[in-house]
Protein backbone atom coordinates (compact mmCIF):
# COMPACT_ATOMS: atom_id res chain seq x y z
CA UNK A 1 0.00 0.00 0.00
CA UNK A 2 2.58 2.49 0.46
CA UNK A 3 3.94 2.38 -2.84
CA UNK A 4 3.82 6.05 -5.21
CA UNK A 5 0.11 5.07 -7.01
CA UNK A 6 -0.98 4.96 -3.37
CA UNK A 7 1.10 7.91 -2.18
CA UNK A 8 -0.10 9.87 -4.96
CA UNK A 9 -3.60 8.93 -3.97
CA UNK A 10 -3.23 10.05 -0.64
CA UNK A 11 -2.65 13.42 -1.49
CA UNK A 12 -5.43 13.51 -4.10
CA UNK A 13 -7.44 12.51 -1.31
CA UNK A 14 -6.19 14.82 0.97
CA UNK A 15 -6.84 18.37 -1.64
CA UNK A 16 -10.38 16.79 -1.70
CA UNK A 17 -11.11 16.46 1.94
CA UNK A 18 -9.47 19.85 2.66
CA UNK A 19 -11.77 21.67 0.01
CA UNK A 20 -15.23 19.72 1.54
CA UNK A 21 -14.40 20.04 5.01
CA UNK A 22 -13.01 23.67 5.18
CA UNK A 23 -16.04 25.11 3.10
CA UNK A 24 -18.81 22.74 5.47
CA UNK A 25 -17.88 24.71 8.94
CA UNK A 26 -19.64 27.68 7.27
CA UNK A 27 -22.82 25.18 5.49
CA UNK A 28 -23.50 24.08 9.54
CA UNK A 29 -23.24 27.25 10.88
CA UNK A 30 -25.73 29.08 8.21
CA UNK A 31 -27.81 25.92 8.66
CA UNK A 32 -27.80 25.63 12.76
CA UNK A 33 -31.02 28.18 13.36
CA UNK A 34 -33.26 25.99 11.15
CA UNK A 35 -32.18 22.54 12.93
CA UNK A 36 -30.42 21.68 16.14
CA UNK A 37 -26.94 20.69 16.74
CA UNK A 38 -27.61 16.81 17.97
CA UNK A 39 -30.56 17.03 15.21
CA UNK A 40 -28.17 17.51 11.92
CA UNK A 41 -25.43 15.43 13.76
CA UNK A 42 -27.84 12.42 13.61
CA UNK A 43 -29.30 13.56 10.54
CA UNK A 44 -26.14 13.60 8.42
CA UNK A 45 -24.55 10.49 10.07
CA UNK A 46 -27.51 8.30 9.65
CA UNK A 47 -27.79 9.29 5.83
CA UNK A 48 -24.03 8.72 5.62
CA UNK A 49 -24.12 5.28 7.01
CA UNK A 50 -27.00 4.37 5.10
CA UNK A 51 -25.55 5.51 1.88
CA UNK A 52 -22.11 3.45 3.02
CA UNK A 53 -23.95 0.45 4.06
CA UNK A 54 -26.37 0.12 0.62
CA UNK A 55 -22.23 0.92 -1.01
CA UNK A 56 -21.17 -2.14 0.71
CA UNK A 57 -22.94 -4.87 -1.79
CA UNK A 58 -23.78 -2.79 -4.46
CA UNK A 59 -19.59 -2.77 -4.47
CA UNK A 60 -19.90 -7.03 -4.20
CA UNK A 61 -18.56 -6.70 -0.21
CA UNK A 62 -20.28 -8.42 2.35
CA UNK A 63 -22.64 -6.52 5.18
CA UNK A 64 -20.77 -9.10 7.65
CA UNK A 65 -18.95 -6.38 9.98
CA UNK A 66 -15.31 -5.99 11.13
CA UNK A 67 -14.08 -6.74 14.15
CA UNK A 68 -16.48 -5.22 17.17
CA UNK A 69 -14.44 -3.54 19.63
CA UNK A 70 -12.68 -1.35 16.90
CA UNK A 71 -15.77 -0.31 15.16
CA UNK A 72 -17.77 -0.03 18.56
CA UNK A 73 -14.62 2.79 19.52
CA UNK A 74 -14.26 4.25 16.24
CA UNK A 75 -17.72 4.95 15.89
CA UNK A 76 -18.37 6.39 19.32
CA UNK A 77 -15.40 8.66 19.24
CA UNK A 78 -14.92 9.33 15.97
CA UNK A 79 -18.05 10.36 14.13
CA UNK A 80 -20.40 10.67 17.50
CA UNK A 81 -18.28 12.29 19.62
CA UNK A 82 -16.32 14.16 17.03
CA UNK A 83 -19.57 15.60 14.78
CA UNK A 84 -21.81 15.73 17.88
CA UNK A 85 -19.44 17.70 19.51
CA UNK A 86 -18.01 20.25 17.23
CA UNK A 87 -21.65 20.82 16.30
CA UNK A 88 -22.65 21.54 19.46
CA UNK A 89 -19.71 24.31 19.79
CA UNK A 90 -20.82 25.50 16.74
CA UNK A 91 -23.90 26.87 18.49
CA UNK A 92 -22.61 30.04 20.09
CA UNK A 93 -19.39 30.32 18.33
CA UNK A 94 -18.06 31.50 15.31
CA UNK A 95 -17.29 28.56 12.78
CA UNK A 96 -13.91 29.68 12.02
CA UNK A 97 -12.66 29.52 15.78
CA UNK A 98 -14.18 26.23 16.22
CA UNK A 99 -12.63 25.09 13.12
CA UNK A 100 -9.31 26.04 14.78
CA UNK A 101 -9.75 24.36 18.04
CA UNK A 102 -11.38 21.14 16.45
CA UNK A 103 -7.79 20.96 14.18
CA UNK A 104 -5.91 20.68 17.20
CA UNK A 105 -6.70 16.99 16.82
CA UNK A 106 -2.90 16.46 15.42
CA UNK A 107 -1.65 17.56 18.51
CA UNK A 108 -3.70 14.71 20.55
CA UNK A 109 -2.69 12.34 17.77
CA UNK A 110 0.81 12.82 18.36
CA UNK A 111 0.80 12.27 22.38
CA UNK A 112 -1.46 9.56 22.00
CA UNK A 113 0.17 7.92 19.13
CA UNK A 114 3.47 8.12 21.29
CA UNK A 115 1.64 6.59 23.96
CA UNK A 116 -0.14 3.64 22.03
CA UNK A 117 1.61 3.06 18.46
CA UNK A 118 5.23 4.05 19.84
CA UNK A 119 5.40 6.81 17.03
CA UNK A 120 8.04 9.30 18.87
CA UNK A 121 7.81 12.85 18.33
CA UNK A 122 10.87 14.55 17.26
CA UNK A 123 11.88 17.76 19.38
CA UNK A 124 10.44 20.65 17.45
CA UNK A 125 6.93 18.71 18.09
CA UNK A 126 6.93 18.99 21.90
CA UNK A 127 7.67 22.53 21.57
CA UNK A 128 4.38 22.75 19.37
CA UNK A 129 2.37 20.90 21.56
CA UNK A 130 3.55 23.95 23.95
CA UNK A 131 2.80 26.81 21.81
CA UNK A 132 -0.36 25.81 20.78
CA UNK A 133 -1.16 25.05 24.09
CA UNK A 134 -0.65 28.83 24.74
CA UNK A 135 -2.40 29.74 21.34
CA UNK A 136 -5.43 27.99 22.55
CA UNK A 137 -5.36 29.56 25.47
CA UNK A 138 -5.79 32.59 23.06
CA UNK A 139 -8.48 31.16 21.45
CA UNK A 140 -10.36 30.28 24.10
CA UNK A 141 -10.24 33.52 26.28
CA UNK A 142 -11.62 31.94 29.68
CA UNK A 143 -10.63 35.19 31.32
CA UNK A 144 -13.53 36.91 29.12
CA UNK A 145 -16.28 34.30 30.22
CA UNK A 146 -18.92 35.77 28.16
CA UNK A 147 -20.68 32.32 27.55
CA UNK A 148 -18.22 31.00 24.26
CA UNK A 149 -16.07 28.93 26.97
CA UNK A 150 -18.16 25.61 26.65
CA UNK A 151 -18.26 26.25 23.14
CA UNK A 152 -14.56 25.99 22.79
CA UNK A 153 -13.99 23.34 25.32
CA UNK A 154 -16.34 20.90 23.28
CA UNK A 155 -14.16 21.96 19.72
CA UNK A 156 -10.99 21.20 22.04
CA UNK A 157 -12.88 17.95 23.14
CA UNK A 158 -14.38 17.23 19.37
CA UNK A 159 -10.63 16.96 18.20
CA UNK A 160 -9.45 14.91 20.99
CA UNK A 161 -12.12 12.02 20.50
CA UNK A 162 -11.36 12.42 16.78
CA UNK A 163 -7.62 12.04 17.42
CA UNK A 164 -8.95 8.80 19.93
CA UNK A 165 -10.69 7.43 17.09
CA UNK A 166 -7.93 7.63 14.51
CA UNK A 167 -5.70 5.76 16.95
CA UNK A 168 -7.83 2.67 17.48
CA UNK A 169 -8.17 2.72 14.08
CA UNK A 170 -4.95 2.79 12.85
CA UNK A 171 -4.36 -0.06 15.09
CA UNK A 172 -7.07 -1.76 13.46
CA UNK A 173 -4.91 -1.56 10.12
CA UNK A 174 -1.81 -2.72 11.75
CA UNK A 175 -2.72 -5.94 13.39
CA UNK A 176 -6.13 -6.89 11.55
CA UNK A 177 -6.68 -6.93 7.80
CA UNK A 178 -10.18 -4.94 7.46
CA UNK A 179 -11.46 -3.91 4.29
CA UNK A 180 -11.73 0.24 4.50
CA UNK A 181 -15.30 0.61 3.05
CA UNK A 182 -16.54 -1.91 5.83
CA UNK A 183 -14.94 0.09 8.49
CA UNK A 184 -16.16 3.41 7.51
CA UNK A 185 -19.73 2.15 7.04
CA UNK A 186 -20.09 0.01 10.16
CA UNK A 187 -17.95 2.86 12.21
CA UNK A 188 -20.28 5.08 11.30
CA UNK A 189 -23.59 3.22 11.62
CA UNK A 190 -22.31 3.06 15.27
CA UNK A 191 -21.83 6.34 15.45
CA UNK A 192 -25.07 7.86 13.66
CA UNK A 193 -27.20 5.24 16.42
CA UNK A 194 -25.23 6.78 19.82
CA UNK A 195 -26.07 10.69 17.82
CA UNK A 196 -29.80 9.17 17.26
CA UNK A 197 -30.72 8.36 20.56
CA UNK A 198 -28.81 11.69 22.18
CA UNK A 199 -30.87 13.67 19.66
CA UNK A 200 -34.30 11.97 20.31
CA UNK A 201 -33.33 12.25 24.04
CA UNK A 202 -32.01 16.17 23.68
CA UNK A 203 -34.89 16.99 20.90
CA UNK A 204 -37.16 20.03 22.04
CA UNK A 205 -37.27 22.87 18.80
CA UNK A 206 -38.85 21.17 15.88
CA UNK A 207 -36.70 21.24 12.80
CA UNK A 208 -37.84 24.08 9.72
CA UNK A 209 -37.47 22.50 6.59
CA UNK A 210 -36.21 24.53 3.59
CA UNK A 211 -34.43 23.79 0.33
CA UNK A 212 -31.40 25.16 2.33
CA UNK A 213 -31.74 22.71 5.36
CA UNK A 214 -32.43 19.73 2.51
CA UNK A 215 -28.72 20.69 0.30
CA UNK A 216 -26.87 21.32 3.29
CA UNK A 217 -28.34 17.95 4.70
CA UNK A 218 -27.47 16.31 1.05
CA UNK A 219 -24.40 18.23 1.39
CA UNK A 220 -23.46 16.64 4.63
CA UNK A 221 -24.50 13.20 4.45
CA UNK A 222 -22.63 12.62 0.94
CA UNK A 223 -19.97 14.52 0.86
CA UNK A 224 -18.65 16.04 4.38
CA UNK A 225 -19.68 12.59 6.20
CA UNK A 226 -19.72 9.73 3.81
CA UNK A 227 -16.98 10.39 1.19
CA UNK A 228 -14.64 12.75 3.67
CA UNK A 229 -14.86 9.97 6.29
CA UNK A 230 -13.46 7.40 3.81
CA UNK A 231 -11.35 9.43 2.21
CA UNK A 232 -10.35 10.14 6.27
CA UNK A 233 -9.78 6.63 6.77
CA UNK A 234 -7.82 5.40 3.69
CA UNK A 235 -5.37 8.92 4.47
CA UNK A 236 -4.84 6.79 7.83
CA UNK A 237 -4.10 3.79 6.00
CA UNK A 238 -1.63 4.97 3.71
CA UNK A 239 0.41 7.64 6.15
CA UNK A 240 2.06 7.26 9.18
CA UNK A 241 -0.71 8.33 12.17
CA UNK A 242 1.01 11.76 12.97
CA UNK A 243 1.31 13.07 9.61
CA UNK A 244 -1.94 12.31 8.39
CA UNK A 245 -2.93 14.43 11.35
CA UNK A 246 -0.65 17.11 10.33
CA UNK A 247 -2.38 16.77 6.29
CA UNK A 248 -5.36 18.13 7.65
CA UNK A 249 -4.26 21.24 8.92
CA UNK A 250 -4.69 23.53 5.71
CA UNK A 251 -8.69 22.65 6.71
CA UNK A 252 -8.66 25.42 10.09
CA UNK A 253 -6.48 28.01 7.72
CA UNK A 254 -9.22 27.67 4.77
CA UNK A 255 -11.88 27.72 7.40
CA UNK A 256 -10.90 30.89 8.49
CA UNK A 257 -10.88 32.11 5.56
CA UNK A 258 -14.07 31.11 4.59
CA UNK A 259 -16.04 32.17 7.53
CA UNK A 260 -14.34 35.67 7.13
CA UNK A 261 -15.51 36.03 3.71
CA UNK A 262 -18.91 34.74 3.93
CA UNK A 263 -20.00 35.00 7.46
CA UNK A 264 -17.73 38.57 8.47
CA UNK A 265 -16.27 36.71 11.47
CA UNK A 266 -13.11 38.73 11.25
CA UNK A 267 -11.16 37.39 14.38
CA UNK A 268 -10.30 39.72 17.52
CA UNK A 269 -6.40 40.24 18.28
CA UNK A 270 -6.88 37.68 21.09
CA UNK A 271 -7.78 35.12 18.66
CA UNK A 272 -5.92 35.88 15.97
CA UNK A 273 -2.71 35.79 18.25
CA UNK A 274 -3.92 32.26 19.42
CA UNK A 275 -4.59 30.97 15.54
CA UNK A 276 -1.18 32.31 14.84
CA UNK A 277 0.42 30.35 17.49
CA UNK A 278 -1.28 27.42 16.85
CA UNK A 279 -0.32 27.73 12.97
CA UNK A 280 3.10 28.39 14.14
CA UNK A 281 2.99 25.16 16.28
CA UNK A 282 1.15 23.21 12.86
CA UNK A 283 4.86 24.55 11.04
CA UNK A 284 6.91 23.36 13.42
CA UNK A 285 5.09 19.77 14.04
CA UNK A 286 5.85 19.45 9.96
CA UNK A 287 9.35 21.24 9.92
CA UNK A 288 11.96 19.54 8.04
CA UNK A 289 15.36 19.27 9.82
CA UNK A 290 16.90 21.54 7.82
CA UNK A 291 17.06 24.76 9.68
CA UNK A 292 16.66 27.03 6.50
CA UNK A 293 13.60 25.47 4.88
CA UNK A 294 11.75 25.78 8.60
CA UNK A 295 12.58 29.90 8.46
CA UNK A 296 11.15 29.57 4.76
CA UNK A 297 7.80 28.54 5.90
CA UNK A 298 7.42 30.33 9.52
CA UNK A 299 8.23 33.91 7.02
CA UNK A 300 4.82 32.60 5.12
CA UNK A 301 3.07 32.01 8.73
CA UNK A 302 4.42 35.84 9.25
CA UNK A 303 2.69 37.35 6.53
CA UNK A 304 -0.19 35.65 6.65
CA UNK A 305 -0.49 36.69 10.25
CA UNK A 306 0.33 40.41 9.37
CA UNK A 307 -2.93 40.16 7.31
CA UNK A 308 -5.25 38.33 9.48
CA UNK A 309 -4.55 40.98 12.33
Amino acid sequence: MHNRKALGLAILALITLTLIWSSNWTVVKWVLPFVGALDFAALRCVLGALLLLILLPLSGRSLKPPPWRPVLWIGLLQTAGMAGLSQLALIASEAGKTAVLVYTMPFWVILLAALFLNERPRLPQYAAIAIAAIGMLFVIQPWRWQGTLLSSLLAVASGASWAAGSVIAKRAFRHQSVDLLSLVAWQMAVGAAALAVLAIITHETPIIWSSYVLLALGYNAILATALAWALWLFILRVLPTGVAGLSTLMVPVMSVMWAWWLLGEKPDKAEGVGIGLILLALVLIGAPERPWATARHLLRLKNWFRSLT
